[in-house]
């Protein structure tokens, strides 16, 4: 198997959660956030390179949760967040020296990512470069624009989850431009770098823990398991 890391970005500070406490390390059923999004790529690959791209203010208080939970291991590394998340992924970027490594960038505060949506991903990514998960929108939407709003065709459009995954050659290079507010994800960067983004389907549970209300639905899922 080729060398695989993940680049988990947990730079944020809490302020869309409305706590101290930034998302990623909040409890849920007794375990952080965090610990439950490593320990889930753990599961799918126990060699795998896990790097964790933190909030200065948060580096120490990230090291003892490793120690308390056991994850102090070898094969994690911690560096520390930039001002966006395009500078936090950069930063763990500039860790990987193996340009045929399939690297994986994932939000810590994803903590339901499924083992088979994780293996899809890097499977993907070492046959076609890349590969980034959704799912199906299952809503109606609308497109607005000023004061006009208009009924669109919701098969038209995708869901974009993580991990998103990448050949490092491509993704280091594609990292190597300038920040534009046009980059809304990784997957973004590289396509700006003139490279097709591949599909693959994720799992409906792999939500973002944003609001207090994601919270909610996070505990439903953990009393469900």
């Amino acid at each position: 198997m080729d060398q695989q890391y993940v680049i988990i970005v947990a730079g944020g500070t809490g302020s869309r959660m409305q706590s101290t406490t930034p998302k990623q390390f909040i409890d849920i059923n007794g375990e952080a956030i965090i610990v439950r999004t490593i320990k889930v790529f753990l599961n799918y690959n126990s060699l795998i390179k896990i790097i964790i791209s933190v909030h200065k203010d948060f580096k120490v208080y990230l090291e003892e949760l490793l120690l308390k939970h056991g994850l102090n291991k070898n094969n994690i590394q911690i560096t520390l967040g930039g001002e966006t998340r395009f500078q936090s992924v950069k930063n763990g970027l500039s860790l990987i020296e193996d340009q045929n490594a399939i690297v994986g960038i994932h939000d810590a505060a994803r903590p339901f990512v499924s083992i088979q949506t994780i293996k899809t991903c890097f499977d993907t990514a070492k046959e076609k470069g890349n590969a980034t998960p959704f799912v199906f929108v299952t809503d109606t939407i609308r497109k607005v624009d000023g004061q006009f709003n208009s009924s669109v065709d919701r098969s038209l459009f995708r869901i974009i989850q993580t991990p998103q995954c990448f050949l490092a050659s491509k993704i280091k290079d594609a990292f190597a431009q300038e920040y534009d507010p046009i980059f809304t994800d990784d997957a973004s960067v590289l396509e700006y770098n003139g490279e097709k983004i591949n599909l693959v389907e994720g799992n409906i549970e792999n939500i973002k823990i944003t609001t207090q209300f994601d919270l909610s639905i996070a505990k439903t899922l953990l009393n469900n398991e």
